[in-house]
């Protein structure tokens, strides 16, 4: 949605801005505070007319304090500024971009690994590696099991993606097929 990316874009790189050296470190805050603001049932409460943006930033901090999650002030800030200004839903996007920003100026790329089965230990350095190989940059992998893969991997990082699954072959050998 590009109108939500407009809208998220001046927060993320005034967090980014005024964050400087310690920019990476509140990433998994903002991320947390997004996660939570992705909550349908929190932005029903936040567009409550007869709730005020205290009472929301009081709630959404609140919630993350239980969490464990300790906000920064910058964070904290942004958090206020976006309730204030009724863009609670565009949270979420402004922590993507955010991620962005920081992985953008220390050169690491998320990178998304789907396999059908765990990758544990060796394996998992010895993947993370040949993908950075492969990719030509630092990646910040996450693994995610999805057993309709059937084996093999999918790899997405950015607007790439790597697909060596069993089912990205049987669908080509399908299309292949059936032409």
């Amino acid at each position: 949605m590009a109108e939500l990316a407009t809208i998220a874009r001046p927060y993320a790189e005034a967090l980014f801005s005024s964050a400087g050296a310690a920019a990476a470190g509140l990433k998994p805050q903002l991320a947390g505070v997004a996660a939570l603001a992705a909550d349908a049932e929190l932005r029903q409460y936040a567009d409550n007319p007869k709730v005020s943006a205290d009472q929301v930033f009081d709630l959404v901090a609140g919630i993350a304090e239980q969490q464990g999650l300790a906000l920064d002030s910058k964070v904290g800030n942004l958090l206020r500024a976006v309730i204030e200004n009724g863009r609670l839903a565009a949270l979420p996007e402004i922590a993507a971009q955010y991620g962005a920003l920081v992985n953008g100026s220390s050169g690491v790329s998320d990178a998304t690994i789907q396999s059908a089965f765990a990758i544990a230990g060796e394996a998992l350095v010895d993947v993370i590696a040949t993908l950075e190989k492969r990719f030509a940059k630092k990646l910040n992998a996450t693994v995610e099991i999805v057993p309709e893969l059937i084996g093999g991997i999918r790899v997405v990082v950015g607007d790439e993606v790597l697909d060596t699954s069993v089912k990205a072959r049987l669908e080509q050998m399908k299309l292949a097929l059936t032409a």
